[in-house]
């Protein structure tokens, strides 16, 4: 029989229902710290008993994402070179619905040992049951009714059960008496009197076992050393508990997270706003910047240390500095993580980054062939205003485009839009005489110009602020000699004076 490992195991084990949640997500990166930290093994298993959640394709796009974001498991599920979903290890199967034999087997070993026992009530009754203990205000449970029943008792209402094409479920019998305490490596000491405990189901009506049961099952045969979960399941770790103990087991170690809430301090939930890790990565969050964010939700290296690489945080990673208060997702630390990481992108890289978001934007055809150095310009110009990739489309759409615009945003400050007419028509003489090398350059554009302001005295602000609107249409952007410069690399001079001409013309 297997015994607990004397290696660091944990896993993550996610229902394939379509998308991964940030909460889910933050438990596996917790597993997965914590694994590689101790030199241990990161298990992925999927647990589908509840077959009316199941979606179609959900395990690749799970296995998908998990890959994007870096965390991929060493044992269980993965997805491989050719993006196909394959297992490794030696503890499989790594899906539930296929080891329903393991499972029918240890519930019939529960209830041959009076562990567990036929439970033959309707979902009326049981209806009835919580409506009656709701309205004397105490807790709804199972009142036992079916563990009295005798042998024959119990054979009658099976074949009742078989005539009519149906099974009975399978309750877990749960000790009348004493008190289980579950040690969490997190909460600490948490006491539980069994009288209060309910009678949980183990095996439903179609055969599939609910989740106590398989969780124990297969927490056990793989091995795993510590669980690591949300802290919604604490209430029911005494019962898997009493499981391990009927079944003769030594249980794994337990540490249970806060929970993630909203500033609003209600639970991070869709009717909020996004929720799925995939939301963010194609809102242009880098999975990095992701990475280092969910660590942080719940966990605190204590130290003034914000930036951290996935390696650093294995580094640093230990239970004991995760908070027992619930963790506040805060959209603007995000984007000020993401900020940095993008920062720290080569211009090339960021380009690279940026295109799918370019496409989508309906600023670039997908197979369209634009200068390279066109394109990196443009992304080393916004790197230190992107907060996500997403919002380069609303950012740079002038760089590719004519901008259209109101003509009264071409007059600077107390200036006229008449004052602003003459001083483009100046420029526009000066940049017909400035070579194209000087062009390429945005420094030495910006030279050319600051020296001419100089020469005739003209106000700085007077000559480059209808300059940039010309340029871009737009109040904030980079400066002109930044902008004429990469529009320049690629869309040439031409470009430049017909944009100059139409502020003119306006």
């Amino acid at each position: 029989m297997a015994q607990i490992s004397e290696k660091v195991r944990t896993r993550f084990a996610p229902s394939p229902t379509g998308f991964i949640h940030i909460g889910n997500f933050r438990t596996a990166l917790f597993a997965y710290l914590f694994a590689k930290h101790n030199n241990g093994v990161f298990v992925l298993r999927v647990e589908d008993t509840d077959q009316n959640r199941k979606v179609e394709g959900a395990i690749n796009v799970l296995l998908k994402t998990m890959q994007t974001m870096g965390v991929v498991a060493d044992e269980g599920y993965y997805l491989s070179e050719k993006n196909k979903v394959e297992d490794r290890g030696n503890f499989g199967p790594y899906l539930q619905s296929e080891r329903l034999d393991l499972y029918q087997k240890h519930i019939q070993d529960l209830v041959e040992k009076g562990s567990a026992y036929y439970c033959f009530c309707s979902e009326q009754r049981l209806e009835d049951l919580r409506k009656e203990q709701t309205a004397l205000k105490k807790p709804p449970m199972y009142d036992k009714l079916c563990r009295g029943l005798s042998t024959t008792e119990i054979a009658a209402k099976q074949e009742d059960f078989v005539a009519n094409g149906t099974r009975p479920v399978v309750r877990f019998a749960i000790p009348p008496e004493g008190v289980t305490t579950v040690q969490d490596l997190i909460f600490g000491n948490v006491e539980y009197e069994n009288k209060l405990l309910d009678d949980q189901v183990i095996l439903k009506s179609d055969g599939f076992p609910t989740y106590h049961l398989a969780v124990v099952v297969d927490d056990h045969y793989m091995q795993i050393t510590h669980v690591i979960r949300g802290d919604e399941w604490i209430p029911s770790t005494p019962k898997h508990l009493l499981l391990y103990k009927a079944f003769g087991w030594e249980p794994p170690a337990f540490a249970h997270v806060p929970l993630i809430l909203n500033p609003d301090k209600t639970k991070l939930s869709k009717r909020q706003g996004d929720v799925g890790v995939e939301d963010y990565l194609n809102k242009g969050y880098l999975p990095e910047a992701l990475i280092n964010f969910v660590a942080f939700l719940g966990w605190n290296p204590k130290t003034e240390q914000e930036i951290f690489s996935l390696a650093e945080l294995v580094a640093e990673f230990d239970l004991n500095k995760v908070n027992k208060s619930p963790a506040v997702f805060d959209i603007n630390k995000l984007d000020w993580i993401n900020s940095k990481y993008i920062r720290e992108k080569s211009n090339s890289e960021l380009a690279e980054l940026l295109m799918p978001y370019w496409v989508d934007a309906g600023l670039i055809k997908q197979d369209e062939k634009l200068a390279k150095e066109f394109l990196e310009d443009i992304a080393g110009l916004e790197k230190e205003r992107l907060k996500k990739l997403s919002e380069i489309g609303e950012r740079t759409g002038y760089f590719f485009a004519e901008p259209a615009f109101n003509p009264e945003l071409l007059a600077w400050k107390k200036s006229t839009l008449a004052d602003a007419r003459i001083k483009l028509s100046r420029v526009k003489d000066l940049l017909s005489t400035i070579p194209d090398e000087t062009f390429a350059n945005a420094k030495l554009l910006q030279d050319a110009l600051m020296a001419y302001i100089t020469e005739q005295g003209f106000d700085v602000g007077a000559v480059l602020w209808p300059l940039r609107v010309a340029l871009t249409g737009q109040q904030f952007s980079p400066g002109p000699a930044e902008v004429a410069s990469t529009i320049f690399v690629g869309l040439g001079k031409e470009e430049i004076i017909s944009r100059i001409d139409k502020a003119i013309s306006l």
